[in-house]
């Protein structure tokens, strides 16, 4: 058994195109937003949901198969969960930022589940969301 462990398990919808980049030593990745969603029943019996928004980076071999990830596709991944630091500039002012993402090393495409009526209207959501 480990003794620590730092393991994602995602499956939900793309809210938007993934982008590539290249890092400084000519290493390409991939990122892209996932929307996951958690339901539950309140005290009244009504069903509420929540959607949650991951920043996903893609290294590898994966990364090819992310790249061409488009708004709406749905996929399943396994990662890490991780932190990275940058800096952007507004209006001359550096400001050092902290963002949190799942760093993927495994992704897979999946079949678009066929949709109920009330899973119709949240992959939209989500979607107008993303955009």
């Amino acid at each position: 058994m480990a003794l620590y462990e730092n393991t994602i398990r995602l499956k939900g919808f793309v809210g938007k195109d993934a982008a590539t980049h290249t890092t400084t030593d000519n290493k390409t990745f991939a990122t892209f937003e996932l929307a996951t969603k958690s339901s539950y029943k309140d005290k009244g019996g009504e069903w509420q949901s929540q959607t949650y928004w991951h920043h996903v980076v893609v290294f590898g071999k994966h990364a090819d198969i992310a790249a061409q990830l488009t708004r709406g596709d749905y996929v399943e991944l396994k990662g890490e969960s991780r932190s990275s630091e940058f800096e952007s500039v507004t209006d001359g002012v550096t400001i050092r930022q902290r963002r949190s993402e799942v760093r993927a090393t495994t992704l897979r495409k999946l079949e678009r589940p066929a949709r109920q009526a009330d899973d119709a209207a949240s992959v939209e959501e989500a979607s107008e969301v993303a955009a």
